[in-house]
Order: C-alpha cells, then sequence, then structure tokens
C-alpha cells in the first residue's frame, strides 16, 4: 500500500504533507472538507487533474490529514492497493425510512467470497445512522465488519455532501468494499465518557426523541444532574452526553444531545434511544477526550504498524475540544507511529463494531479508527 496525502487550499495551491506512491496509480482518492469545496467546481477538477485514474470519494466535513484539520479546504488522501482489490457502491437516500433497504441493497452489491472490509460513508441529515448500520449487519456476510460515518458541516446537518467521482450531492451514500486474504483491519472505538449519577431505565421514547426516564421526564432529570451547567442547554448537551445500553443486553453507545423541548419536557438525540433501555449521564474533561482517542488507536493498531488509519470523530468532540481539537490527532498518531498515514472527518454520527460486539454500532461523540494494512 502506498500512499499520497495532499491539502488544496481555496486558492487553489496545493500542500504536499506525504508521498510513498513510487510511480504506482492509486485507485482510491479520499475527499473530505469544507461543503463550498466541494460545491465549487473548479477545485473538484483540480483534484481530477492531480489523481486522474482514481475513484474520487467526497464527504462534507472537517477533513484530517494527519494532525491537521482540513475546516476550509480540502484533505486529499490517494491510497495505491498493491494487493487488494476495491469495489464500490452507491445509493441516494432522500428518506428516513429508505435508509436499512438501502444499506441491505449496497451491501448485497459487494457480496463476493472474497470481501474481507466495507467502509461506508453517508449523507448526515438523511441518512438514519443506526438503520444504516443495521441494515448492513443483517445483510453482509459473518466476519466482515463495516465501519464509516455520517458527513457533517460545523455544528449543521442541513446539507451535507457526498458522492463517488462525480461532483458530490446531498442525500448520498457511499460504500466501498474490500477484497482479498493479504488486508489486515483493526477497529477501535473510545470516548473517553465517564458515568456519572444512578443507571436509569428508558420508559418513553421514539426515534431520536428521549421522553421519559424511570417515568419522569427526562428534560427535568437532566437539568437536575447538570445542575448549574443546565442554564448552558442545549449547548451543554454536547458536553454531558448519555450512555446507553439496549435492553437485550449489547454493546453501550454514546448518544449526544441536540436539542430540548421546554413543552414537552424532552431532548432530541443524534441517535436512535429504543424504550426500556438503560442509560447513565456522562461528563468528561479535555484530557479525558484526548485519551479516549488514544485507546481507540490501541485497540485498532493491534500487533503491527497499520499503513492507513481512517479516523472518524464527532463534530460534538471537535466543538467540546475547540483549539484543543489538534490534540485528539496527535495522540492518535503517537500511538500509531510516524509512518501511519492518518487521515478521515468529524462526523455527524460514528460506524463502527463495539469491542463486545462484532455487530456495527451508530455512536455520537466517540472517536472511532479503521486500520489497514497490507501483508
Amino acid at each position: 500500500m502506498k500512499i499520497e496525502q495532499r491539502i488544496l487550499a481555496s486558492s487553489g495551491t496545493w500542500r504536499i504533507c506525504t508521498s510513498s506512491l513510487a510511480g504506482l496509480t492509486p485507485q482510491i482518492a479520499f475527499v473530505f472538507g469544507a461543503r463550498a469545496m466541494l460545491a465549487n467546481a473548479s477545485a473538484l477538477a483540480e483534484v481530477r487533474r492531480v489523481y486522474p485514474e482514481a475513484r474520487l470519494v467526497f464527504a462534507s466535513a472537517s477533513g484530517i490529514i494527519g494532525v491537521d484539520l482540513c475546516s476550509d479546504s480540502l484533505g486529499v488522501t490517494a491510497v495505491a492497493l498493491e494487493k487488494t482489490k476495491v469495489d464500490f457502491s452507491t445509493a441516494t437516500v432522500t428518506r428516513y425510512e429508505d435508509s436499512f433497504p438501502a444499506a441491505c441493497a449496497l451491501a448485497r452489491k459487494l457480496i463476493r467470497p472474497d470481501l474481507a472490509h466495507v467502509f461506508v460513508i453517508a449523507d448526515g441529515h438523511y441518512v438514519r445512522g443506526s438503520e444504516l448500520a443495521r441494515g448492513f449487519n443483517e445483510t453482509l456476510p459473518a466476519g466482515v465488519a463495516m465501519t464509516g460515518g455520517l458527513a457533517s458541516e460545523e455544528a449543521r446537518a442541513f446539507q451535507t455532501l457526498v458522492g463517488l467521482d462525480s461532483a458530490p450531492a446531498d442525500a448520498g451514500v457511499v460504500a466501498l468494499g474490500f477484497y482479498g486474504c493479504d488486508l489486515r483491519v483493526g477497529v477501535g472505538v473510545s470516548g473517553g465518557w465517564v458515568p456519572f449519577g444512578p443507571e436509569r431505565v428508558v420508559t418513553r421514547a421514539e426515534g431520536y426523541t428521549l421522553y421519559d426516564l424511570d417515568g419522569q421526564p427526562a428534560l427535568g432529570l437532566y437539568k437536575n444532574y447538570l445542575g448549574a451547567q443546565a442554564s448552558a442547554l442545549p449547548a451543554a448537551a454536547l458536553r454531558f452526553p448519555l450512555a446507553m445500553t439496549p435492553r437485550d443486553g449489547g454493546a453501550t453507545v454514546v448518544r449526544a444531545g441536540l436539542g430540548i423541548d421546554e413543552t414537552e419536557q424532552s431532548m432530541q438525540l443524534a441517535g436512535d434511544i429504543p424504550a426500556g433501555a438503560r442509560v447513565r449521564f456522562l461528563r468528561a474533561s479535555y484530557e479525558d477526550l484526548i485519551d479516549g482517542a488514544g485507546k481507540a488507536a490501541k485497540l485498532a493498531r493491534g500487533d503491527e504498524i497499520p499503513e492507513l488509519a481512517l479516523c472518524v470523530s464527532c463534530i460534538g468532540r471537535q466543538l467540546v475540544l475547540g483549539q484543543r481539537t489538534e490534540e485528539e490527532m496527535e495522540n492518535v498518531q503517537a500511538i500509531l507511529g510516524p509512518t501511519t498515514a492518518l487521515a478521515g472527518f468529524y462526523s455527524h454520527g460514528e460506524l463502527a463494531p463495539s469491542a463486545n460486539d462484532p455487530r456495527c454500532q451508530l455512536h455520537n461523540e466517540t472517536m472511532t479508527i479503521t486500520t489497514f494494512r497490507e501483508v
């Protein structure tokens, strides 16, 4: 595997960060960055000029190139696979309820006997991440994992752009299938959040809206635990997400708060929260979040240094960390090593299996890392 990484500034100038292509032609170029630039035909034409034969995978987000963030630029990671084959499937999802069948169809298009891994990038507004994960879980063969994330734009998801080769658009989903026995894939998931307060049971919820905990209005309980911080809601919800464990005892995942409804005393979350699930409130310091990213890197690394790490962290973590966001990636780089190329983006939802559950889950406010190495 050979990799080249560049950053395209809004001025149209390139900065080469790393280059080891050694004359090989990349099959893939991941292009993550500012929505305004992805909507700019000249910028896309410039990427195509530099990588005329690569399949271009686009997503609007704060892109990650090494320890640099591409919020106002485009981060491009071109990958030349030497032993591994790659294939693609795409879909358009304009209604939440279409997320599950679209995922099933995408997975079916990629299934072959030598399928080793699937990486998915999806629109952050129309696509329901939990249903996308469920569709891949129910369709992919046993032993084949799916990771990825939902595109974002700062703190908003009103219009996110995803695409393959042609100009990216809203409502898109791109799935990449990696094939062959020479690819080693690692996955790490961690947030760094610490639970506080007693465990509560979700007694009323619908979709992404939480109404009652232990038969009491959820927002009232939440405010009690936040104390003085409650006056800063809904923004403060990013600093105090929820840990959710499904009723069937599956993997615990983090759910971020996006909004509140004072009239209904409910909370709007960034993922599904079914009735009967158990939840605890979470909190973390800056250092906890940065250490959590390092834990994800340790889990993903395994015994060998990877060649490429696709990092999908939550836009909520970026907003909480602020100017310390780069420390998250510096910690990941330190653990994976200086020769590992870091790429990825800050998302509206992260997709990855948990350590104790091979099924893909939708995560919030979590660092997820997928590592790749050819042997």
